[in-house]
């Protein structure tokens, strides 16, 4: 036991004066501080209960707009399932759309709003608890309201417009050889990612939190999505085969959350790497004694966050 303490000392250590150590153990550290493994739970629960209704909305405005052009109604469809390899298929089977007029057909399209409204809230209320924004500083009811909005249209018609677009410069990317067409249709989908989720960044977050501050957490959210996406058909397969051995139907249910999970958790570990690099939270210890940053932590979580504005004026670390 003494040589195991005396190991984890040495270690702890090693970490304290090496940043390139410290930081990641700081993200990993503040990560489990906030809790964001359970923030992350919430916003993929809400994601999979959101699923059906944004896709019954947006099945209904294609049958309404694109009702003369179904191959183009086909393809837009398609692009926003290509979110979610392997199970997108089967969700497309189980959506047909609202087939009322007038009145009826606007209060269902308001009532899955609603319903996906939920999605849109844990995702701001898991970026403002990481940046320790009180609740007194948050959006207030009517402003909430059309930020959720916003976001939902955002995320929504955002992805769909990356996926085609993509797409475009996937067919361009095969009048050009090796490997710099290739390139050049990632480079593409990657730069229409960071803007989108610039933007949904914005509109989960609370304004004293400034627009400098979430770029970092954007370009490093994209870029696990991106990679997520290309990898997300072995991952899902891989997670379905495992699953629904033991749950049968079930496992694709169980399939589709894992995905969700997964894809909620890199996104908090983006917005944590830069509340850690705003605020110089490292190094961090593993053990006694406490440094610096690790008061300066515990400050913040008891003080709820208000000193956040106050350190609006000072530069973040480089």
């Amino acid at each position: 036991m003494a040589t195991l303490q005396r190991l984890f000392r040495a270690l702890d250590r090693a970490q304290r004066e090496r940043a390139a150590l410290a930081f990641p153990v700081a993200v990993w550290k503040k990560f489990n501080d906030d809790q964001a493994g359970n923030l992350a739970a919430l916003i993929a629960y809400f994601t999979f209960i959101a699923i059906f209704p944004l896709l019954l909305v947006l099945v209904t405005v294609l049958n309404l707009v694109l009702q003369s052009d179904p191959a183009l109604k086909h393809r837009v469809l398609q692009a926003a399932l290509h979110a979610f390899p392997v199970i997108g298929s089967q969700l497309s089977t189980s959506i047909t759309g609202l087939h009322q007029t007038g009145v009826a057909l606007v209060i269902g399209l308001v009532v899955a709003l609603l319903g996906a409204r939920g999605m849109a809230n844990a995702v701001a209320n898991a970026f403002n608890t990481i940046w320790a924004v009180p609740f007194d500083r948050r959006p207030a009811f009517p402003w909430s309201l059309l930020r959720s909005f916003a976001f939902i249209l955002v995320v929504g018609i955002g992805q769909i417009l990356v996926t085609v677009l993509s797409g475009i410069a996937g067919g361009l990317g095969h009048l050009l050889t090796g490997f710099g067409g290739y390139f050049g249709t990632v480079a593409a989908s990657l730069a229409l990612n960071i803007v989108l989720f610039l933007l949904a960044f914005r509109l989960a977050t609370a304004s004293d939190v400034r627009w400098r501050d979430l770029r970092l957490g954007a370009i490093l959210a994209a870029v696990s999505w991106q990679t997520l996406l290309l990898l997300g058909s072995y991952i899902v397969s891989h997670l379905m085969a495992r699953s629904s051995a033991l749950y049968g139907v079930f496992g694709v249910v169980l399939g589709l959350l894992a995905w969700l999970f997964l894809q909620a958790r890199l996104t908090l570990y983006a917005v944590e790497i830069c509340t850690v690099r705003a605020w110089r939270l490292w190094p961090r210890g593993l053990g006694p004694p406490p440094t610096e940053p690790d008061r300066a932590a515990i400050e913040r979580y008891q003080a709820g966050g208000h000193r956040l504005v106050a350190d609006q004026d000072q530069e973040p670390a480089h």
